[in-house]
């Protein structure tokens, strides 16, 4: 495949720059009202979005995810583009320790294994248990309207002191023998995916790591399969948390850990088919995980039944496409298949001059008309 370098257009390009921000800022046409687009307002009030972007993006950093929404217009793909090209110029300072999830102050945390879990069920924000009808009274909201909201919900709020940390469900099951325990192997540093090329087979770090960035519709497609019928997985959601997760690092000083900053993550696990380690042996459940950053309940749950199916393959060999760690990892990245998608966007006359060519000599060769 060849490509042909093109001289000049560059008052083209400039003018598809210009009507681009046009389209962004045509409202302040005919409306003296209308306003850009603030950073805050984005982060706050399309919080769903930008946690998206940060997961994709691979860097936490909600306000630059915000940004980048804002400037591509809405776009996922290429907002995590700008986000991930954003990261690749940053200095690399220090790296945290492996981070202890149990430790994460929660905002949400459910189970679908049992009614009653240690520490309870914890609704939090969600859609999960709203009707999915449009709000037509959001059309023509109000600033008072909106404000009111808020703060008649902190006044209304009832003042409890939470626990710092809560069980995990996957400790009852482990300590009843349902569930292998932890391997305790010697510690292994996590494969870097934005170092190393992923040459299969991979370790399960560069498994997770990959699907932690992925675009979140690829990975759902791909697990859906799964959950279809194209695997056995079967999972069910023992725990699925969403908090802020301290993040530690050693103090340039003593040394010492010391808590820096927190993120929000999404973590899922899930118990799936038992089996048994190895034959005759003690038949316990298998388990899936699943961890991105920001409030991505979808993806993490997706995750975690690929990480599971991908499990499966690497020990039985892959049955279904969603088992193939080479067709599940090397087709999940939103930057990555965006860019190949969009590369046939690029002047192609080589080639196609090339097929135009083979076609016309067959038909001349078949005696149809050239």
């Amino acid at each position: 495949m060849s490509y042909v370098a093109i001289k000049g257009g560059g008052r083209a390009i400039a003018g598809a720059a210009a009507v681009t921000e046009y389209l962004r800022t045509e409202e302040g046409l005919g409306n003296p009202d209308a306003e850009p687009l603030e950073i805050d307002a984005i982060l706050h009030q399309l919080r769903h979005l930008v946690d998206r972007v940060v997961s994709e993006g691979g860097v936490y950093h909600p306000q630059f995810a915000a940004l980048a929404v804002k400037q591509s217009l809405g776009d996922t793909l290429e907002a995590a583009f700008a986000l991930r090209a954003w990261r690749s110029t940053r200095p690399r300072l220090s790296a945290t320790p492996p981070l202890d999830t149990s430790r994460m102050r929660l905002i949400r945390r459910i189970s679908s294994a049992f009614k009653e879990i240690p520490g309870g069920q914890m609704l939090g924000p969600t859609p999960d248990y709203a009707l999915r009808l449009l709000r037509l009274e959001l059309m023509d909201e109000s600033p008072e309207a909106f404000r009111a909201v808020a703060r008649d919900w902190l006044e209304n709020c009832r003042e409890a002191q939470l626990p710092d940390s809560y069980p995990k469900v996957l400790d009852a099951l482990r300590a009843e023998g349902l569930l292998p325990p932890v391997a305790k192997t010697r510690r292994q540093t996590a494969f870097d995916i934005t170092r190393e090329p992923l040459v299969f087979p991979v370790p399960r770090s560069a498994a997770l790591a990959t699907m932690a960035r992925a675009e979140t519709g690829s990975l759902l497609a791909i697990a859906y399969s799964n959950m279809r019928g194209y695997g056995d997985v079967h999972p069910t959601v023992a725990e699925l948390r969403v908090g802020y997760l301290p993040v530690l690092l050693p103090h340039p000083v003593t040394g010492e850990l010391a808590e820096a900053g927190e993120v929000l993550m999404t973590e899922c696990e899930v118990v799936a088919m038992y089996a048994a380690a190895e034959p005759g042996g003690k038949p316990q459940f298998t388990v899936g995980y699943g961890a991105c950053f920001g409030h991505n309940e979808v993806k993490a749950i997706s995750m975690a039944i690929l990480d599971r199916a991908l499990q499966k393959g690497m020990q039985d060999g892959p049955a279904n496409p969603s088992e193939d760690p080479e067709f599940v990892l090397l087709h999940v990245d939103g930057v990555d298949s965006m860019g190949f998608a969009s590369h046939y966007k690029m002047p192609h006359y080589v080639t196609f001059q090339s097929d135009l060519d083979r076609l016309r000599t067959t038909q001349q060769k078949s005696g149809e008309p050239a």
